[in-house]
């Protein structure tokens, strides 16, 4: 009887470790490579004006810090590393965004909490920024971790994607490498 159990018990066990993979999502990764052009976006930032990547052109270096939902943990971390950094970015003349699905009123709040000063952008009406850069996970609506490193003519100099891109270090030595051209 013992062994019947056991063995009931180890298919039952298998059969929920399956399940459970099945409703695992495998993170999406963009198609988007260092050296091409960053696709142009206007969205409503947390500052109350819209953001529009194409200003920056031959003013500024760009980053676009995507995560993917406010008041988590990951997100957390890397949105406070950025504000702990931000000095970095500014002596490199770059301006830090912090980009999500969420929508402004909570990433208003976020930032808020969190004592965050740089803009957050919310692609929560349409997603299609987070689609345009590949990084959409559409069955779950909402943006995998990733940065973008965007020099002054618009061409991507730097891609991290997943939880390295809460490590802000790969995209200040970007932003400092740009800064020297």
């Amino acid at each position: 009887m013992r062994n019947l159990l056991f063995v009931v018990a180890l298919g039952l066990a298998g059969s929920l470790a399956g399940f459970a993979q099945q409703g695992a999502v495998a993170p999406v990764k963009t198609h988007l490579k260092v050296g091409d052009m960053a696709p142009d976006f206007t969205l409503p930032s947390t500052e109350g004006k819209p953001v529009k990547l194409s200003d920056f052109r031959g003013k500024k270096s760009v980053v676009l810090a995507f995560y993917p939902a406010a008041f988590t943990g990951g997100c957390t971390k890397e949105m406070q590393a950025y504000q702990a950094g931000l000095d970095k970015f500014e002596t490199s003349t770059a301006q830090v965004f912090g980009v999500s699905t969420d929508n402004t009123p909570s990433q208003k709040k976020f930032a808020q909490e969190l004592g965050v000063v740089f803009p957050m952008l919310s692609d929560f009406a349409t997603r299609n920024v987070s689609k345009e850069y590949g990084i959409l996970i559409a069955d779950r609506g909402i943006a995998n971790r990733a940065t973008f490193v965007i020099d002054p003519s618009g061409k991507i100099q730097h891609i991290e994607e997943g939880s390295a891109a809460i490590d802000i270090s790969g995209a200040a030595n970007a932003c400092s490498r740009i800064s020297k051209k």
